[in-house]
C-alpha cells in the first residue's frame, strides 16, 4: 500500500470508527507491542514530581485585551524534564506571543504527562470554561509507544478539535513526531516506530484540517539539529526534549500560533512559492508535511470552493522562524482580570 493510500485509509477508518490494519500492519502491531515494552524500560518511569506549571500571565505592561491560550496534550506540552518554568514550552510560547503581538497573554496548561489522544476529551472539558482564543495541542507520541491503533488516536483527536472549533476556539496541533529518531528505540522497533508515527501524523493532519483546525509538523523531532546534537536537545532519558529542545519546539509552534490567532505580519499572509509554499489537495499536502519539520497546513478555498476532486484544498506554509524569545515566569494577576476557572469536579 502506498503512502497516499495509507493516509486516506487511516483518515477514513478514523472517520467511520474503524480500527483495522492490513496484514502487514497487524504484524507490525505485534512487534511494536513487544519492542515498545523494552523501550519504555530503557527510558524508565516518569519522575514523580510534575513539570513546572506554565499557567499564568505574560507580557507585563503590554496592552489588552488579553489573548487566552489553552495548552493541551502530553509531556511535550507540559515541559517534562526541565527544572525552571521559564524553560517550558508553555512559557516560551506565551512569552513569544506576547512579544510579537504586543499584547497581554494568559496561558493555561492542561497538559498531563503520559496523556494519549483519548485523554484530550477531559482536558478540553477543563479548558472550555476559560473561553480560550486558541488551543495548542501536542499529542500522539504516547499513542505510538502504547500501541494505540492509529485510527482510534485520530478519531479521538478529531472529536476534540471539533468540540473546540464549535466553541469558536482556533486550534493548532503539533502532529506526532517521528519516533524513529529516539535513541533508546533500537531496530527493528526504530523502523516500526518511524512508519507508525509518520502515518499517525498524516492521519492527524487530515483529520484536524477537515475539522477546521491547522497543523504544524514536528517530523524528525523538530529537524536535523536533533539528530546532530541529541545530547543537547534531548533530556537525560534521551526521550524527552531538554531545555534547548523545548526552545526549538516553541520556535516551530510560535509562527503557526500567531497565524491561528490572525496576528501575523502583513508579509506573512500570502503564499510564497519561492519558499515551497502552495495550495494542494489535503492528502498530498499531509504527506509532504510529515517529512518536513515546521510545515503548517490549514484549509483554504480555490475559486470559492473548499474542496476539489481530490479532496479538501489546503495551504502548505513554511513560516519564517521568529527570533528567539527568552521565556519568562508567569505573573500574578489581579482577581478582576483572572479568567474563569474550570469546574472543581472537572
Amino acid at each position: 500500500m502506498g503512502k497516499a493510500a495509507a493516509a486516506r485509509k487511516l483518515a477514513g477508518a478514523a472517520a467511520f470508527g474503524g480500527g483495522g490494519l492490513t496484514a502487514l500492519g497487524g504484524a507490525l502491531y505485534g512487534v511494536m507491542r513487544v519492542e515498545a515494552k523494552l523501550a519504555r524500560k530503557t527510558i524508565g518511569n516518569p519522575r514523580e514530581e510534575p513539570p513546572p506549571d506554565a499557567t499564568g500571565w505574560y507580557g507585563r505592561g503590554r496592552p489588552g485585551p488579553a489573548i487566552k491560550v489553552a495548552l493541551l496534550g502530553d509531556s511535550s506540552a507540559a515541559g517534562y524534564g526541565v527544572e525552571r518554568v521559564e524553560e517550558t514550552p508553555g512559557a516560551l510560547l506565551a512569552s513569544g506571543v506576547a512579544e510579537r503581538a504586543d499584547r497581554r497573554v494568559y496561558l493555561r496548561s492542561f497538559a498531563v504527562v503520559g496523556a494519549k489522544s483519548s485523554d484530550l476529551d477531559e482536558q478540553i472539558s477543563r479548558a472550555l470554561p476559560i473561553e480560550p482564543d486558541a488551543a495548542v495541542i501536542l499529542i500522539g507520541a504516547n499513542d505510538v509507544t502504547h500501541t494505540v491503533l492509529p485510527a482510534h488516536s485520530v478519531r479521538d483527536l478529531a472529536e476534540g478539535v471539533r468540540r473546540l472549533r464549535e466553541a469558536g476556539v482556533a486550534v493548532l496541533v503539533g502532529t506526532c513526531p517521528d519516533l524513529g529518531t529516539i535513541k533508546p528505540i533500537a531496530p527493528p522497533l526504530k523502523q516500526v516506530a518511524r512508519a507508525w508515527s509518520r502515518r499517525l501524523a498524516a492521519g492527524q493532519t487530515i483529520a484536524v484540517v477537515e475539522e477546521g483546525g491547522r497543523t504544524v509538523s514536528l517530523a524528525s523531532i523538530l529537524g536535523p539539529e536533533f539528530a546532530a546534537a541529541p545530547a543537547l536537545l534531548f533530556g537525560p532519558d534521551q526521550f524527552h526534549p531538554s531545555a534547548q529542545g523545548y526552545r526549538s519546539l516553541a520556535s516551530v509552534l510560535l509562527p503557526s500560533t500567531l497565524a491561528a490567532l490572525d496576528l501575523l505580519a502583513v508579509d506573512e499572509v500570502e503564499v510564497e512559492p519561492y519558499r515551497g509554499e502552495g495550495v494542494l489537495p489535503i492528502t498530498a499536502a499531509a504527506l509532504q508535511a510529515v517529512n518536513t519539520p515546521g510545515t503548517e497546513l490549514g484549509g483554504t478555498e480555490v475559486a470559492g470552493n473548499r474542496r476539489g476532486v481530490r479532496g479538501l484544498w489546503v495551504e502548505l506554509r513554511h513560516r519564517r522562524r521568529q527570533p528567539a524569545t527568552d521565556g519568562t515566569a508567569p505573573e500574578e494577576a489581579d482577581e478582576a482580570e483572572e479568567p474563569r476557572s474550570a469546574p472543581a469536579d472537572a
